[in-house]
């Protein structure tokens, strides 16, 4: 039985963004045909956490996906950025995906501590307490996705397309 996976990217959010890096590496993998996954894809969230966070519970019971991959972008990095936490006030919520098994054989993907205190890690927050709250057997990840160009678009889309893979084929991570 395929897995479910939803994919999650942000809009911009400065007026002299051509685009957001999160929602650019979406557009390349729906250009994928090789990806024989049951993927949904919600682009262009609203860069506000509460806004983002509704539109994403309501897919997710639409949907009921054994996978979150929610994208942010992260114009600073050099490399995909997994999210070990997300925090609010004291609180920290960790992903109950095995991270280190996800990003074995990648490239360049490092595991990140820091998922900033912007939009993206209170989408990853609001996620992760909904599956908890809720009791969903659904796992969530964020992904931090660099400013994409012509020398790092292929190396980036291989290792998203693998973490796509690896959360699809395996039941372990």
């Amino acid at each position: 039985m395929k897995k479910r996976i939803l994919l999650t990217s942000f809009d911009i959010w400065l007026k002299d963004q051509q685009s957001n890096s999160s929602d650019d590496l979406l557009l390349e993998v729906t250009k994928l045909d090789l990806i024989p996954h049951d993927l949904t894809f919600l682009r262009q969230l609203p860069v506000d956490v509460q806004l983002a966070s509704v539109q994403v519970m309501e897919k997710i019971n639409a949907i009921q996906p054994d996978y979150i991959i929610c994208c942010g972008m992260a114009a600073s990095r050099t490399q995909l950025s997994v999210e070990a936490f997300a925090s609010y006030g004291e609180i920290v919520l960790q992903t109950e995906v095995d991270l280190e098994k996800l990003v074995a054989g990648a490239e360049a993907i490092e595991i990140s501590y820091d998922c900033g205190k912007f939009v993206c890690e209170g989408l990853y927050y609001s996620v992760l307490d909904y599956l908890s709250q809720n009791k969903l057997t659904a796992r969530c990840i964020f992904v931090h996705v660099p400013i994409l160009n012509q020398e790092n678009l292929t190396g980036i889309l291989a290792d998203f397309v693998l973490i796509i893979n690896k959360l699809a084929l395996s039941s372990s991570c």
